[in-house]
C-alpha cells in the first residue's frame, strides 16, 4: 500500500487529555493503517495457495489485489465529500469494523466470489479510512508534537510490508491461508476497541468539497504527478503482485523461504522510504526518476539474474529500496501542486494511487495467464523506464514546469 499528506481539518482547540491517552490515540490510528495495509497486500504472499484452494489461475487470483484498489479509488472522494460533517471518530470505527468483517468473510468463504466480496469491503475501507485519517495528528496531540505524531501514524505503511505480509505469509504456510485472514480479523477488532477507548470525539467544521477536487485537476503539476505516479505504480504492482509465482517457478524458492525473501524486500523498503523522504525535498524529479529507474533495472534483470537465489535477493533489495521512495515522492508532488487544498490533494493522491494498483494487478494477471511471470517483469520494467523518459522530457523543456518543491514568488 501508499502514504498520505499530513493535513487535516484543524479543530479550534484540543480537549484536556493526558499525554498518554493522546499518544495512545495516535498509535490506534497507526494500528488501523497497519491493519489496512497488511490486509490489502496480504494476498501477494498467499496468492498461489488461495488459487490452488479454489482451482483458479494466478491471474484470476490477482483480482484480490485489483478489487480493493478500484473500490478505494472511488470511495476516497465519495466518502470524504458525503461524510464530511459526520464525527471522524465514528467514521474511523465504522471502517475498522468493516475491515474486520472483510477478513472474517475471507477466512470462511466457501467460494472464490465471496473472497472477492470481502476484497470489495477492503477497498471501501481503504478509501474511507485513509481520506479521513490522513491528517488527524493535529487533532490528537498539541501543535508541538504534530510532526512526531504524523511520523508515528505513517510508519504503519512500511511496517505493513516488513512485518504484516511476511508474518501473514508465515501463518498461511503453517496453518493455512484462511487462518492468516482470521488472525487479521481478530487484530482488527482489537484496534477497533482501542479506537473507541482513546480517540476523542472529532466533529468536523470545514468538509472538503467536490469543487476542490476538480479544481486540482486543472493544475499542470497535478496532471504531471498523475502521469508519473501512474507509470511507476503500474510497473510496480503489475510485477510485485505476481512475485510469489515468479519466485516459485523461476527461482524455485520453497514456500518457507518466500517469507524470508519478502521480509528482506520489506526491510529494504523501509530504508528506501527514509532515503526518498530526505532526498525528495531537494530533488523532487530526480528522486522520483531514480526510484523508477531502479525498479526498471530490478524487474528487467530478474528473469535473467533471478534464476539464482543470490541474484533474486539482490534485485529484491534494489526493488524494495526503490519502491520505498515512490509513495513519498508521489505524495510530495500532489501536496505541493495544491498547497491551499491539503485534504483534497490527499484524497486525489489516494484515489489515483489505488486505481493504478488495481490496473497494474489486472494487467499483470492477464499477462501471467497468457505468458509467464518473467514476461510480467520485463513489461513492468518497460513501464518504469517510460516514466524515467517522461521525467527527463519534463526537465529538458526550454521552459520547464514550476518545481512543486519551490514556493512561487508573489
Amino acid at each position: 500500500m501508499p502514504t498520505a499528506t499530513t493535513t487535516s481539518i484543524d479543530s479550534p482547540s484540543l480537549p484536556a487529555r493526558s499525554p498518554l491517552v493522546s499518544w495512545l490515540a495516535v498509535i490506534s490510528v497507526m494500528l488501523g493503517i497497519f491493519s489496512i495495509i497488511t490486509t490489502e497486500i496480504l494476498p501477494i504472499g498467499l496468492l498461489t495457495s488461495i488459487g490452488s484452494s479454489f482451482t483458479i489461475s494466478d491471474g484470476m487470483a490477482g483480482l484480490m489485489m485489483t478489487m480493493p484498489g478500484f473500490l478505494a479509488a472511488v470511495s476516497a472522494p465519495v466518502v470524504t465529500v458525503a461524510t464530511g460533517r459526520i464525527d471522524r471518530r465514528l467514521m474511523l470505527g465504522t471502517f475498522i469494523l468493516l475491515l474486520a468483517l472483510a477478513n472474517f468473510l475471507a477466512a470462511v468463504a466457501p467460494s472464490y466470489w465471496l473472497v472477492l466480496v470481502s476484497r470489495v469491503l477492503v477497498g471501501v475501507t481503504i478509501g474511507g479510512f485513509w481520506s479521513i485519517g490522513a491528517g488527524l495528528a493535529s487533532r490528537l496531540v498539541p501543535a508541538a508534537s504534530v510532526g512526531r505524531a504524523t511520523a508515528v501514524i505513517f510508519s504503519a505503511v512500511p511496517l505493513g510490508s516488513v512485518l504484516g505480509v511476511p508474518l501473514g505469509t508465515l501463518v498461511g504456510d503453517v496453518a493455512g491461508w484462511r487462518t492468516a485472514f482470521l488472525v487479521m480479523g481478530i487484530l482488527t477488532l482489537c484496534v477497533f476497541a482501542l479506537l473507541l477507548l482513546v480517540v476523542p470525539p472529532l466533529p468536523t467544521d470545514e468538509p472538503t468539497r467536490l469543487s476542490a477536487l476538480t479544481g486540482m485537476l486543472r493544475s499542470v503539476n497535478t496532471r504531471f504527478a498523475l502521469v508519473m505516479t501512474f507509470l511507476v505504480v503500474l510497473a510496480h504492482f503489475g510485477a510485485y503482485t505476481y512475485v510469489t509465482p515468479f519466485l516459485e517457478q523461476v527461482t524455485h524458492v520453497s514456500a518457507g523461504l518466500i517469507t524470508v525473501y519478502l521480509l528482506v524486500y520489506g526491510v529494504a523498503g523501509i530504508a528506501g522510504n527514509f532515503l526518498g523522504g530526505s532526498a525528495v525535498a531537494r530533488y523532487p524529479i530526480g528522486t522520483f526518476a531514480a526510484a523508477a529507474l531502479m525498479i526498471a533495472g530490478a524487474t528487467v534483470l530478474l528473469p535473467v539474474l533471478g534464476k539464482e537465489d543470490l541474484g533474486a535477493v539482490a534485485l529484491l533489495v534494489l526493488w524494495g529500496v526503490a519502491y520505498g521512495a515512490v509513495p513519498v515522492c508521489s505524495q510530495t508532488w500532489f501536496a505541493k501542486a495544491s498547497p491551499d487544498s491539503p485534504e483534497a490533494s490527499s484524497v486525489l493522491f489516494t484515489a489515483s494511487f489505488q486505481a493504478t494498483i488495481s490496473i497494474g494487478a489486472l494487467v499483470g494477471g492477464v499477462v501471467v495467464d497468457h505468458s509467464s511471470p518473467s514476461t510480467v517483469m520485463t513489461l513492468a520494467g518497460t513501464a518504469a523506464a517510460l516514466m524515467v523518459l517522461v521525467a527527463w522530457s519534463h526537465c529538458a523543456r526550454k521552459n520547464p514546469l514550476p518545481d512543486p518543491a519551490k514556493p512561487k514568488r508573489a
